[in-house]
């Protein structure tokens, strides 16, 4: 396993790359949590992220290169203001629902920032070969990310908009005439109108990211983010036409449980996403 010089990015600390050990043929973008950076976290992970067999996810992955960036520094409300790397800001880890406006314009940005990354990567490999994950917040944003279509309506939204967020279901349409939408297309609106953005002319199923496997793995024992906020997030992405895999470990806390839950991501790569893996 080595690693790149890192990649200068614009906003934000440069990329943390770890270089495949073999011909790049897959790509694994992996966001950190409010504080980390993308070198710490991705240090640590590829090191301490081991399966029950042993191995690491570069030995397991030998053709994927690994990404960790750095979101840039922001001001936190939920810190008194200290500056934190942090992807969007929060009033309350435990209670994301105070004062939700607080975290639209991060969203915006740091979905613009990582849109970048991403197409940068789809130039080498093609887009079932790349996965996009992380931790904690960096799970979070990552929701956003993978809907592509927004790519170039972030880029031309200039407005910080404050947007009414205390819909109860984000999913529902008005009843009219005709056949509802797709729930894939109902969160896909549903996304576009929370960030300021015009509704697309011609929404389709195809234009979203249905038929992306998601796994979400969630601590019961998490002091920082409770387990009631991960299966509410598994609820609604299932309930928006996603495949997910739920997974929560009774031991763990703000972090992720070694052997298994690797173990089970590495399961959820070969198995559902249908990537090759290498057992030595």
């Amino acid at each position: 396993m080595s690693a790149s010089q890192p990649a200068p990015r614009g906003p934000g600390e440069p990329i943390y790359r770890v270089e495949p050990l073999t011909t790049h043929t897959h790509t694994i973008l992996l966001l950190h949590g409010l504080g980390s950076n993308g070198e710490k976290f991705g240090k640590e992970l590829l090191e301490t992220g081991i399966t029950s067999s042993g191995l690491t996810l570069p030995q397991l992955l030998p053709g994927a290169r690994f990404l960790f960036p750095t979101s840039r520094r922001r001001r936190s409300t939920a810190f008194g203001r200290s500056m934190l790397t942090q992807w969007f800001d929060i009033a309350n880890l435990q209670d994301p629902e105070l004062r939700k406006e607080k975290q639209l314009k991060g969203l915006g940005e740091s979905a613009q920032e990582l849109f970048a990354i991403v197409q940068k990567e789809l130039e080498m490999v093609p887009a079932r070969n790349l996965i996009l994950g992380g931790l904690s917040q960096g799970c979070a944003i990552g929701y956003l990310t993978y809907q592509s279509d927004l790519q170039d309506s972030l880029a031309e939204n200039e407005e910080d908009t404050q947007r009414d967020l205390d819909e109860e279901n984000p999913f529902s349409t008005p009843e009219v005439a005709g056949e509802r939408p797709h729930p894939s297309v109902q969160a896909q609106n549903f996304e576009r109108d929370l960030l300021g953005l015009q509704p697309l002319e011609e929404p389709a199923r195809e234009k979203t990211a249905y038929g992306t496997p998601v796994f979400l793995g969630h601590g019961v024992k998490d002091e920082k983010v409770p387990l009631g906020l991960g299966t509410s997030a598994a609820r609604v992405v299932r309930s928006a036409g996603y495949e997910v895999r739920w997974r929560a470990y009774e031991e763990l806390g703000h972090w992720y449980q070694v052997p298994e839950e690797v173990d089970d991501i590495v399961d959820f790569i070969s198995s559902v996403v249908g990537w090759p893996v290498s057992h030595g």
